[in-house]
């Protein structure tokens, strides 16, 4: 079994950064905190590798040598959306199925000579590293493993949040109450529901950060549909009738992991993902004709989908600093001799909001899910309570422009100059 500390080097190493899964707003920044970091301890860390396309980069020996960046396109990280080196949905499996992938990964560390790894992802990406940390102590090859948290569903345990969720919540409550003014304004002669999908599998974080727009009576979203409460046909047209005659509108944020009361999602699309997760998709045209057909309402949807985890134009200034801030501890836990940990934020008060960095074995957090508490949904199950409002707020907090030119905004573009292949033999992931 992998241990917690490390062997410290004699010597510079390397390090290699990866890409996983969903991109975010604030992703780069994270990458720029670790790459920045690193640069800050030449006499530690060698070069900093990133892998093509993330772990798939990783596989095939698909390197990129960020040495190439100048310092101020480093820096351009921290405001460039997306996944600036490339990312991948690919899942590594068990030990035991996926042995050959695991000892081919410590196989191209050795012949790049790197001592620490950063994987930047989700739950399925944490329990990949914790495995590789598992593999490295196995086969003797010190490596120091370090998860990076990243996921716009907010759905990683043990950390506050998770860096990128503040800024899809962000845009999804402004695009929630901008929608619902516009909705608001045309009712009586035009459109009288309007229905948002959002991400979000198996938590309805996003769809809950929506329920940040209602500040006053009357105020939209007037349901929310979250995946943590099944969905009751007959008692959601109820409330969207009943909101029309008391508003003239209903405004709904619907979660794309919308489920009936046999957990069965309501727009599964068939087919299954890279991670083996079923596809979904359509749950807001759905919803929206089943109103139709119920109450001959007119209706309009929207589906947020890249747009909301692409926004780094009305990104939350606290996400921002959280991403930048985990990839930074990530290589300081690296540096202290830690290994298989993750950094996470830690909630000290609400208001002032005030949060420092801690971290967590990754066998804690590997492959868990955590979920929108039942005290965060309203009794009725459409709406969400102040105590949710009191967490979700400060993780909106803030803006982040980036910089502009003839009014768009300026993000950075890298060369990803590729290293050098050691390895004799090619590998296919």
């Amino acid at each position: 079994m992998a241990t917690r500390k490390t062997v410290q080097a004699s010597r510079p190493r390397n390090a290699l950064y990866a890409q996983s899964g969903g991109v975010t707003a604030v992703i780069n920044a994270s990458a720029c905190g670790v790459i920045e970091t690193c640069r800050a301890h030449q006499d530690r860390i060698g070069k900093v590798y990133a892998g093509r396309h993330g772990i798939i980069g990783a596989l095939t020996e698909d390197l990129i040598d960020t040495s190439a960046e100048s310092a101020t396109t480093i820096r351009g990280l921290r405001h460039t959306p997306s996944g600036a080196f490339g990312s991948a949905r690919y899942k590594l499996k068990s030990i035991e199925q996926d042995r050959a992938k695991y000892e081919r990964l410590i196989e191209v560390c050795r012949a790049h000579d790197i001592g620490y790894f950063f994987y930047n992802g989700g739950n399925d990406s944490m329990d990949t590293a914790h495995k590789l940390s598992m593999i490295g102590a196995e086969m003797g090859y010190a490596l120091a493993c370090i998860g990076v948290p990243k996921t716009v569903d907010n759905d990683l345990p043990i950390t506050d949040c998770c860096p990128g969720f503040g800024s899809v919540a962000k845009y999804v409550a402004v695009s929630t109450r901008e929608a619902g003014l516009d909705v608001a304004s045309m009712a009586r002669t035009s459109t009288k529901v309007f229905v948002l999908e959002v991400m979000g599998r198996h938590a309805g974080w996003i769809a809950a950060a929506g329920g940040l727009a209602a500040e006053h009576p009357g105020d939209g979203p007037h349901l929310i549909l979250f995946p943590e409460i099944a969905f009751d046909r007959e008692r959601f047209l109820a409330k969207v009738k009943q909101s029309v005659e008391t508003h003239g509108h209903c405004v709904i944020v619907a979660s794309e992991g919308v489920h009936g009361p046999d957990g069965k999602f309501l727009a599964e699309a068939g087919g299954t993902d890279a991670f083996g997760h079923a596809q979904l998709g359509g749950v807001g045209p759905l919803i929206a004709q089943m109103v139709k057909e119920a109450h001959g309402y007119k209706y309009h949807w929207a589906v947020a989908d890249y747009l909301q985890r692409a926004a780094r134009h009305i990104a939350s200034k606290v996400d921002v600093e959280q991403a930048y801030a985990m990839g930074r501890a990530a290589v300081e836990l690296a540096l202290k001799g830690r290994n298989a940990v993750m950094p996470v934020v830690v909630r000290q008060s609400d208001q002032p909001y005030r949060w420092t960095v801690g971290e967590v074995p990754l066998s804690k957090v590997a492959n868990v899910e955590k979920k929108v508490p039942r005290s965060f949904i309203t009794r009725d199950g459409f709406g969400i309570t102040a105590a949710c409002r009191r967490y979700l707020e400060p993780l909106i907090a803030g803006e982040d422009y980036p910089p502009y030119k003839r009014g768009l905004p300026q993000y950075v573009r890298l060369k990803n100059k590729a290293v050098k292949r050691r390895l004799a033999v090619g590998f296919k992931p």
